[in-house]
């Protein structure tokens, strides 16, 4: 499955109202790091099913981004429902992504 582009118009239902955990990652398009660790969330999105993956882009989602105090960017959140459990700076490998999220990564495929 593909990530799941987030605004403040769906931020609620895809998120918070979600059956399963969400991962959120908080990115521009101007940030080195996030464009560096997009493939590797697009890459978690295709081949994960316990986990939605979602994006927000903070230029175009301002609100989003003040209302869980992002600072610096790349951040990923682990939602879980409906609340907020986990919170990464800062660019990752898969590894340390999939531990994030509670997933074996030896066994995560």
């Amino acid at each position: 499955m593909a990530h799941v582009t987030l605004t403040s118009d769906n931020f609620v239902q895809e998120v918070l109202h979600a059956q399963q955990p969400v991962l959120v990652d908080f990115w521009a398009s101007w940030c080195g790091p996030c464009m560096a660790l997009a493939p590797t969330i697009d890459e978690i999105a295709g081949e994960q099913t316990q986990v939605k993956v979602g994006k927000v882009n903070v230029d175009e989602q301002p609100e989003l981004a003040r209302q869980y105090r992002i600072m610096s960017i790349p951040t990923l959140m682990l939602f879980r429902d409906g609340e907020p459990v986990r919170r990464e700076v800062g660019g990752k490998d898969k590894e340390e992504i999939l531990q994030m999220i509670g997933l074996d990564p030896a066994r995560a495929k």
